[in-house]
């Protein structure tokens, strides 16, 4: 499997909207980070649906690296 491309090393911190479903970037090359823009076409990568349960703050893995994926875990700490 091909790593993913770091879009940044620290999360994205987005408001969401509960029920709203976004889709995340796992390939780190989307223009629109954290979400995707289809850039991944052609290769492994597919979006990762995210549906909020809560309207407020989600931090999204900007470094593409999280075990909690979408969300953040701080993995980015170690690379």
């Amino acid at each position: 499997m091909t790593d993913p491309t770091i879009a940044q090393k620290s999360p994205y911190a987005v408001e969401v909207e509960a029920g709203k479903t976004y889709y995340w970037c796992s390939c780190g090359k989307s223009s629109r980070q954290p979400f995707c823009d289809g850039s991944h076409q052609g290769s492994e990568f597919t979006p990762l649906a995210y549906t909020a349960e809560n309207t407020g703050t989600a931090y999204f893995c900007g470094c593409k690296h999280s075990r909690r994926k979408p969300l953040c875990d701080g993995a980015h700490a170690k690379l």
